[in-house]
């Protein structure tokens, strides 16, 4: 398929599975997300800005809604209850091509480790190929990103020879590679 990725769903939009419950972020998740992503491997990896404070996560969670309002991208907290959000996935026109979904993941320090960026990449790829449409469905990885690297490989992603993506972000040149989704379609256990 060649179209471009499609972001309309009913809201609120909720995707289920792998003892995960993935949810739109609401106005009550402003503590929650600043102690998710007041982070140095959040800074580190991620454009988000640090230090990320209430402020921050108001003007965060104000673009999430737009987006969302627009259907340009799809932004979800993870959470294992459906309630306490422990990290977040995002579904968005790929960087290099819009005719890509590209999935982009953060978990909060305290809950690393458990297989959560896994189990909601593997949702989050699924989802997609269901519902969203594209071309392929990617991620872009930061060189030396090993965390983030291991989970692509452990859902079915492998690094392409697309070009590099470079961009600056945060005052430094960060250099991007496309890993494409070649995995089995639908969710697994892990």
């Amino acid at each position: 398929m060649d179209s471009r990725p499609m972001f309309d769903f009913p809201r609120p939009l909720r995707i289920e599975g792998l003892g995960l419950h993935l949810r739109e972020w609401s106005d009550d998740d402003v503590a929650d997300l600043v102690a998710l992503y007041d982070d140095p491997e959040i800074d580190r990896w991620t454009p988000v800005v640090s230090p990320f404070d209430t402020e921050a996560a108001l003007a965060y969670l104000a673009a999430a809604e737009q987006n969302s309002t627009e259907l340009r991208a799809v932004q979800l907290a993870i959470t294992t209850d459906g309630a306490l959000p422990r990290g977040e996935i995002l579904l968005f026109p790929g960087t290099a091509d819009d005719r890509d979904v590209e999935l982009a993941y953060g978990v909060g320090a305290a809950y690393r480790g458990r297989g959560l960026a896994t189990r909601a990449v593997r949702l989050a790829v699924d989802f997609a190929r269901r519902r969203v449409g594209g071309r392929r469905v990617v991620l872009c990885i930061e060189d030396g990103n090993a965390a983030s690297e291991a989970v692509a490989r452990a859902t079915g992603f492998v690094l392409t020879d697309d070009d590099p993506v470079v961009r600056t972000a945060k005052g430094r040149e960060v250099v991007l590679r496309t890993w494409n989704h070649h995995g089995v379609d639908g969710p697994r256990g892990g």
